[in-house]
């Protein structure tokens, strides 16, 4: 059964409702996995993506801030939710298909601005909810499983604008990339983007900060998906839809898709 997945933090699911109506029409994924929601579950706005068949949904959500949830024309069943780190964040919900994929959906903190976790409260949660990650992937090695989401980490060199100006910014600093190769190598998880488009730069996510975003090309790959071994090679025809960040009030985040023949 092939179907195609696409993971998409939306920066509030509400306030760009039209924007995700616009790609579900225009792409027709068959599961869409959004990140910082920013709304309690039960105001995401689910009538509108049930019209156009996305008639099944598992989320977690907060009012104002982070939130998960993945839409699908395939119906699936809620298969847990962790609360890395104890922070009491709704940043991860996983969905399992009637094939028997597990799909993870998660939100990594950000870490705030200062690599520094004695001086920066957000950087130690952001270490510490990848070191639960890690944990949890060692104590069970999931199977048949998909892992997508904003990580807050671009992990290659290019997978940011520049390696060495970037090298003590939050996002790219040795310490998360190295967090984050642990929790990839404890779940034993191959990179799917990058396995279908292995060399040159390719980023996620423009600042708004940028007067001219897609001229300036300050970007960085923070949108993620993964695959366990056992269904990574039914993997292919990975893509980021850069053109979605030029669409009128965009989140900071492209689209990142691909298919599985399963």
């Amino acid at each position: 059964m092939p179907f195609t997945l696409a993971t998409w933090n939306i920066n509030s699911v509400r306030l760009r409702e039209a924007l995700v109506l616009r790609f579900l029409s225009d792409y027709q994924p068959d599961i869409l996995c959004l990140q910082e929601c920013k709304s309690p579950v039960e105001k995401i706005p689910r009538e509108a993506f049930t019209a156009l068949g996305y008639r099944h949904m598992v989320a977690r959500g907060q009012k104002g801030y982070n939130g998960v949830a993945i839409l699908s024309k395939l119906p699936i069943e809620e298969a847990g939710a962790e609360d890395h780190a104890k922070l009491g964040h709704a940043r991860h919900i996983a969905g399992r298909l009637e094939n028997g994929v597990t799909i993870h959906n998660f939100y990594v903190p950000a870490g705030g601005d200062k690599p520094d976790r004695l001086i920066n409260e957000k950087f130690g949660q952001k270490l510490d909810y990848l070191s639960d990650m890690r944990d949890a992937f060692h104590s069970a090695v999931p199977q048949k499983s998909i892992l997508v989401g904003d990580l807050n980490i671009a992990p290659r060199e290019d997978d940011v604008w520049d390696h060495k100006k970037l090298l003590k910014i939050v996002s790219h600093t040795p310490i998360e990339v190295e967090a984050l190769a642990q929790a990839q190598d404890a779940g034993n998880w191959v990179d799917v983007t990058r396995a279908d488009i292995p060399d040159g730069n390719l980023y996620s996510w423009w600042s708004y900060r940028a007067s001219d975003w897609d001229a300036a090309d300050k970007g960085r790959r923070l949108d993620h998906v993964w695959a366990t071994p056992d269904i990574s090679n039914a993997a292919h025809s990975s893509r980021i839809l850069r053109d979605v960040r030029g669409w009128t009030q965009p989140s900071d985040h492209a689209p990142v898709l691909a298919t599985f023949d399963l």
